[in-house]
């Protein structure tokens, strides 16, 4: 038998997030963890209780407009963290309703199946701007113009990790 992994499904907002959790092995019940504040205090005290079960914690939740640190943070405790475009969750005809709890367990659900892709690239030290801007300097290297002109232009760009 394997190890043991807990997938866990954040539904993310502004001030709190719903958590569902999915144990590994097959098609058992997923169900509802609760609701913890969205701060990095109240994600380490939730990280911190779920590894008391012992094995592996896989997290998922939906990209949004509340960005990319908890991703970062759990990332950065050693965790896998998968950030999914909505227009990439899988979804049953017809399904409308939507609440924070359905989404929580939905995700939870996906992540186990395997269903669910990745939309983010980690962010090494070069953000889409920079990276855009060397694929421009590339291009540009390609056409005959001075390789030292295009790196000038990607070296004045930001970089800007979301």
């Amino acid at each position: 038998m394997g190890e043991h992994i807990t997938f866990i499904g954040l539904d993310v907002h502004k001030e709190t997030i719903t958590v569902a959790l999915a144990e590994s092995g097959g098609r058992g019940d997923v169900r509802e963890y609760g609701r913890i504040a969205n701060t990095p205090e109240a994600l380490t005290r939730l990280v911190v209780k779920l590894k008391r079960t012992g094995g592996e914690l896989r997290f998922c939740y939906e990209a949004g407009p509340c960005g990319y640190g908890i991703q970062r943070q759990l990332t950065a405790a050693g965790h896998d963290c998968v950030v999914v475009a909505p227009s990439l969750i899988p979804r049953k005809p017809g399904e409308r309703i939507k609440t924070d709890r359905r989404d929580a367990v939905n995700l939870a659900r996906l992540h186990r199946a395997g269903e669910l892709t990745d939309s983010v690239r980690q962010c090494g030290g070069n953000s889409g701007i920079a990276e855009a801007a060397n694929g421009h300097a590339a291009t540009v290297e390609i056409r005959g113009v001075s390789a030292s002109m295009a790196g000038a232009m990607s070296s004045t760009i930001p970089s800007i990790c979301i």
